[in-house]
């Protein structure tokens, strides 16, 4: 991790449900601020492979009269992602919405944050796939009177990444390789509990649980928190499990990871994924 990462007792304190939970969308943004860092650094680089891949060599206009028709290859080129391929607050119908959009260059695919520190933890890669365009948007209903779009209830997060083809092959043959050491991954650590300061631990559990439900490709990603258990004397902190699951959807060479508010199902994520994977149709290439 970078310098300006979260401590291991920060992200513990997130995972902590029985502590206190931040906010997603406060998480999110929080990894998209530190992938802004790098972003410029990466951008003559990407600019560079993106003007590469839209030239090749011809042969010439002219061919002897014998040759064969030769057809013609479509040639991929990157194009910023637009936001009307994002998902659109009259998607979720709430009274009132807000979306909060983001736009990035040279990004990382992630899941979510938990996931690349439990990979970390054993001593592996955390990188899954490199875009050349994303954009972000977090839709949140606002809270009456609440002058900070932020602070009301999360509905819908997404990022959407425009991938090269031959990553957008391999993106979802590369998921249980991903997803694999964390099946079942012990966190522990020091936290801050009622006041003091104790030694506690976790199990984290990151599953496939269902796929090709949307778009071109699709899966749904659960990631499950059990017990909070207190290291020094044993004691459960919380005996709940906390579930959270995220669907990533590819439409072409555009990959969306979403996820819904809190108070959303699986069932609902999935409607979700299937909305969105309708609004990249227009923007993917191939198109639908």
């Amino acid at each position: 991790m970078r310098d300006d990462d979260p401590t291991f007792i920060e992200l513990l304190q997130r995972e902590l449900h029985a502590v206190r939970w931040a906010e997603p969308a406060e998480l999110r943004a929080r990894a998209r601020r530190r992938s802004r860092r790098t972003a410029v650094a990466a951008a003559v680089a990407v600019l560079a492979l993106t003007s590469g891949a839209a030239f090749v060599t011809s042969r010439g206009a002219t061919a002897p009269a014998s040759a064969p028709a030769v057809p013609s290859v479509s040639v991929w080129t990157a194009a910023e992602v637009p936001a009307g391929a994002l998902l659109q607050p009259v998607d979720l119908r709430p009274a009132i919405v807000t979306p909060w959009n983001e736009a990035g260059l040279g990004e990382e695919i992630r899941l979510d944050e938990m996931l690349a520190v439990c990979r970390k933890d054993q001593g592996l890669l955390t990188r899954w796939e490199q875009s050349r365009y994303s954009r972000s948007v977090t839709i949140v209903r606002e809270r009456p009177g609440g002058a900070d779009q932020r602070e009301g209830q999360v509905l819908a997060m997404q990022d959407l990444y425009r991938v090269s083809p031959d990553r957008a092959d391999r993106l979802f043959a590369g998921l249980p390789a991903l997803l694999g050491p964390c099946r079942q991954w012990r966190s522990s650590g020091p936290t801050a509990w009622r006041g003091a300061t104790i030694r506690a631990e976790a199990v984290h559990s990151w599953q496939e649980v269902d796929r090709d439900f949307a778009g071109d490709e699709s899966v749904l990603v659960r990631h499950t928190v059990g017990e909070v258990r207190n290291l020094d004397t044993g004691a459960t902190l919380d005996d709940r499990t906390s579930v959270t699951s995220q669907a990533v959807v590819r439409v072409g060479d555009l990959v969306s990871v979403l996820r819904n508010g809190s108070d959303g199902s699986e069932s609902q994520l999935r409607g979700l994924a299937r909305l969105a994977a309708e609004r990249m149709c227009a923007a993917a290439n191939p198109g639908c």
